[in-house]
């Protein structure tokens, strides 16, 4: 037997089945389904939502277009996130077709300013959705990163970022909804709050992707 047969052989002795983990579509649906879910639960235990929230859902097509285009950003940019934890699989297409739509969502209430979807009103408005918005992204992000351990994800720094932009937005697309419909107000306390759970997931996983390298290059 060769040395390179020898390698193998002792590589490969200790090897045991990997469990398959199943389609990560299913994985990335179920995550989105659930972290909705509570979303949607938490904001109504935590107050009313605006009176008039559903009639003008069905009334005002502008609006609910709003609604719909920050769904889908959110569900592609969470298909995209748990794709790219899958090495091989791809997710370029999907994240920027989120990013994308999530620009235009963001963009519609920066037209909103001058010509909003709805007539600004202070009905519906909580006094600490700003503190709502970013606290109620936690747990989403907690379980995504659980589930995405179970992959493979290498760039760990841009999947944290995207899954923590769609678990930031799905508090901040229910406000819209729950809270008062005022653009700037909008843009101040839902939005910003989303883009922060962001950020602050891309930076710790950044943080701690160089402290594990560090501690292998330091042992």
């Amino acid at each position: 037997m060769t040395s390179r047969d020898d390698l193998i052989a002792s590589l490969s002795s200790d090897l045991a089945p990997v469990k398959p983990v199943g389609r990560v579509e299913l994985w990335a649906y179920g995550w989105l389904l659930a972290s909705a879910f509570y979303v949607v639960a938490i904001i109504h235990l935590m107050g009313p939502v605006r009176p008039e929230a559903i009639a003008q859902l069905t009334s005002q097509m502008r609006f609910l277009g709003e609604m719909l285009i920050g769904a889908t950003a959110i569900v592609l940019l969470a298909l995209g996130a748990f794709r790219s934890s899958v090495p091989g699989l791809s997710y370029w297409g999907i994240s920027g077709a989120g990013i994308a739509l999530m620009s235009v969502w963001i963009g519609l209430f920066l037209v909103g300013l001058e010509w909003p979807a709805l007539e600004p009103s202070m009905s519906g408005k909580r006094h600490y959705c700003v503190i709502e918005t970013f606290l109620y992204a936690v747990p989403p992000v907690l379980l995504a990163f659980f589930i995405l351990r179970r992959f493979y994800p290498l760039n760990t720094t841009r999947i944290a970022a995207t899954v923590c932009l769609a678990a930031g937005m799905l508090p901040a697309l229910y406000m819209q909804i729950a809270c008062m419909y005022i653009p700037a107000h909008i843009l101040k306390f839902h939005v910003v709050p989303g883009l922060a759970v962001a950020a602050l997931g891309a930076g710790l996983a950044l943080l701690a992707t160089r402290r594990s390298r560090n501690s292998r290059n330091n042992p």
